[in-house]
């Protein structure tokens, strides 16, 4: 780690990328409300007050997509038995 560098805005960036990528609601929700405390730890740390009203944002947008992932509907399970494919014969 380099001097000068907020480490948290790295892992803050790492679990919003997780938080696009989680295959399931849940998963979502708890990447985004952890890139959301990772956002305020790079807050608290950074001195220049731009990059620190950034962060801020930043966290609140996180929480907010937190939120959206918790109260969107699951995919009925129709839709689910439809994308699981019949296992295939061995012989």
């Amino acid at each position: 780690m380099s001097f000068g560098k907020n480490p948290h805005v790295a892992k803050a960036e790492a679990e919003e990328q997780k938080a696009q990528n989680a295959k399931d609601q849940r998963a979502c929700e708890i990447a985004w409300r952890e890139g959301a405390r990772y956002w305020d730890r790079a807050a608290e740390r950074e001195t220049d007050e731009k990059r620190r009203k950034q962060y801020e944002d930043r966290a609140a947008a996180a929480r907010a997509n937190a939120d959206e992932a918790r109260t969107s509907e699951p995919e009925p399970v129709e839709s689910l038995a439809a994308k699981i494919k019949p296992p295939s014969m061995l012989n």
